[in-house]
């Protein structure tokens, strides 16, 4: 419809970016260490995949996949396989990750003999998942703003601001602050252990202040 701006789309929107930020980094991070000769902080680590897990996994997708794609097979029958593509994907998501966590471990608990499959798995998983996310936005998204009702959007509108990731910061109704002091933690963590100018942390071997 246009003009509208449905606030589902805004929170989508404002998921993916998270995510994506939060996913580029994990390469980047692991590929600083690589270079330094370090291991990276495995905590960190722990925690970017925890957030992976706990929101995208178990409350982002099934939002997709339950909610808005249902609308969109019914008025759109050209998109049928595309939508049955990425909710496949989504079936797949939950095991992917909690195969990374175990593939995370092996690293952590035998050093340098695991930090090769880790890298590799990883890397696989954040180009997969990127790629995802840009079907949706590319595809997806348009689709719906084109064929989605106003009376569709508000059903949208009022059942994605049930749960939304509250990492994104925006759009965030009372539960969803109470639920964010946790998770900026968790986010927080993340920020601290990643070397600059990625994070708040030195580079690998340099101290605050040095150059």
């Amino acid at each position: 419809m246009t003009g509208l701006k449905p606030l589902t789309l805004r929170i989508i929107r404002d998921e993916h970016s998270a995510l994506a930020a939060m996913l580029r980094t994990l390469p980047l991070l692991l590929a600083e260490h690589r270079r330094a000769g370090t291991l990276p902080d495995f905590s960190a680590l722990r925690a970017m995949l925890f957030y992976v897990d706990e929101f995208p996994e178990r409350l982002h997708h099934p939002k997709e996949s339950e909610l808005l794609f249902p609308k969109l097979r019914a008025r759109a029958p050209a998109l049928r396989e595309l939508l049955d593509k990425l909710d496949d994907d989504h079936a797949r998501g939950e095991r992917a990750i909690r195969d990374l966590e175990h593939t995370l471990l092996g690293f952590e608990m035998l050093g340098d003999a695991r930090r090769q499959p880790f890298e590799q798995q990883a890397e696989r998983y954040v180009h997969h998942y990127l790629q995802h996310m840009e079907i949706e936005e590319r595809e997806i998204l348009p689709a719906a703003i084109q064929l989605l009702s106003e009376e569709d959007w508000q059903d949208l509108d009022e059942a994605f601001a049930q749960n939304q990731d509250p990492l994104t910061g925006r759009h965030l109704g009372q539960r969803q602050q109470d639920l964010a002091g946790p998770y900026q933690a968790v986010f927080q963590r993340v920020l601290g252990a990643l070397p600059e100018p990625l994070g708040l942390a030195p580079a690998p071997g340099r101290g605050p202040g040095r150059t």
